[in-house]
């Protein structure tokens, strides 16, 4: 049968893919901008219709049309490895639930620990080779598939074709259902403009950068500043190894700072599994051989981090305690996004030859109420998520300073952190350290 024959026999209307999900069966989306938005309008048609069907997930790009359409969960639960910014609520109200995980090792949930009756996944339009293209998302794909007993592709001509890599397509040979979409376009996601904090904190991390860097940079408007700040210094043949591509990384390119000469793997490749940007940034990806995309068990293992020279992990985070601790998922037990690949990086660049690692946030932050708070605490609050424990934590950036807490001891490490605190609140951390007993008497004076 020739490939226009196989999908001619296996298109079918988002209503009737629909219709075949039945009650209690587990269904995996394809994650970020490989979600099925199409047919999860579709899926939220038959609310009342089944009943304890799962949906797994992680960043839709936009609120779940399910989720609008069965708040009280009586057909569908819906749960994320990582909550979107229109998430967050629901999760506090009980409405949406985490899945923890650290990034790499997500893709294997599917082979050992869940079990999946349908995978939905969107993709580009098929090739001429009977291939469908995961697009700007190809982090769990090559693990979910397999493990589905039914494969739902949702076809959208608008997404680009990103290159491999490793496993950034399926087959129609084992795809069961083709399900055209409206081409909605993906969501763009417009660059945060810094603040004058992230230029500070930029400007601090910009002299820890040497030629050669492999960098990894996470999202906000802090990697944005330091990619305008890398474009306008002499530093070059930068390479790129990371999770997340992102605007700052097509800036630096257009200004002749990545080569990818200098990586030791996957040399002249600029490597990520998931994009986030503006359409410019889909375009560069479209069709170009310079971007490798792969799955997120390979972009993230912290192995494969390590084995590139002078591995950069840049990434934000949300409070340290004096102990070195670091939460940047949760603000109690509220959760707001997900571990993601913070700890897969941190700890892999440290491990690289002449690697670092960067946490960076503001010295304080202001509540509801106009209330001053100091970002770095004594303790972290009862219930908050440790993202990175202190045993991992390497460098902390605020706008007053890096803080290096590797080899340290407790008191040393309190009294780096104390140093990048924002001034007001200095003596109140070394008093509370000193009630701790992290600081004797004699500590406290040598400040």
């Amino acid at each position: 049968m020739s490939l226009s024959q196989q999908y001619i026999q296996k298109k079918v209307s988002a209503e009737k893919a629909a219709s075949m999900i039945k009650s209690g069966d587990w269904v995996d989306y394809g994650h970020m901008q490989s979600s099925p938005i199409f047919m999860d309008k579709a899926l939220s048609m038959r609310v009342g219709e089944v009943e304890d069907v799962n949906i797994r997930c992680s960043g839709f790009p936009n609120l779940s049309s399910i989720v609008m359409a069965d708040p009280n969960q009586t057909s569908f639960r819906y749960n994320t490895a990582f909550l979107t910014l229109a998430d967050r609520a629901l999760n506090t109200e009980g409405i949406i639930s985490h899945i923890p995980g650290l990034y790499h090792e997500i893709p294997g949930f599917s082979s050992r620990h869940h079990h999946t009756d349908v995978c939905i996944i969107r993709t580009t339009t098929m090739d001429k080779n009977g291939f469908f293209n995961y697009g700007v998302c190809n982090d769990c794909q090559s693990e979910m598939i397999p493990n589905a007993k039914m494969l739902i592709v949702e076809v959208n001509e608008t997404l680009p074709r990103c290159l491999g890599g490793l496993h950034e397509s399926v087959h129609i040979s084992d795809v069961d259902y083709i399900v055209e979409s409206d081409h909605e376009r993906l969501v763009a996601w417009p660059s945060i403009e810094p603040t004058n904090n992230d230029r500070l904190i930029a400007q601090r991390i910009i002299r820890e950068l040497r030629n050669g860097d492999c960098l990894q940079l996470g999202i906000g408007g802090m990697p944005n500043a330091l990619g305008k700040l890398i474009a306008e210094t002499d530093l070059k043949n930068l390479g790129v190894h990371t999770e997340m591509m992102v605007d700052a990384y097509l800036d630096l390119y257009k200004a002749g700072k990545i080569s990818n000469a200098n990586k030791t793997l996957d040399k002249g490749k600029m490597v990520y599994t998931f994009a986030i940007g503006e359409q410019s940034l889909y375009d560069f990806l479209d069709n170009n051989p310079i971007c490798a995309s792969y799955p997120v068990s390979y972009t993230n293992d912290p192995c494969r981090i390590a084995a590139n020279d002078q591995a950069v992990s840049i990434n934000g985070c949300i409070e340290v305690d004096l102990f070195g601790q670091v939460s940047s998922e949760s603000s109690g037990i509220r959760q707001i996004s997900g571990t993601g690949g913070q700890f897969d990086f941190h700890f892999g660049s440290y491990h690289s030859k002449d690697g670092k690692s960067f946490v960076c946030m503001n010295s304080t932050r202001t509540d509801k109420d106009g209330q001053v708070h100091s970002n770095i605490r004594p303790v972290l609050e009862s219930g908050t998520i440790v993202t990175l424990p202190r045993t991992v934590t390497h460098n902390v950036v605020t706008e007053y300073g890096i803080a290096m807490l590797k080899g340290k001891s407790a008191w040393e490490r309190a009294e780096a952190l104390i140093d990048i605190a924002h001034p007001t609140f200095r003596d109140e951390l070394i008093l509370q350290a000193e009630a701790m007993k992290i600081f004797t008497n004699r500590n406290s004076q040598n400040k």
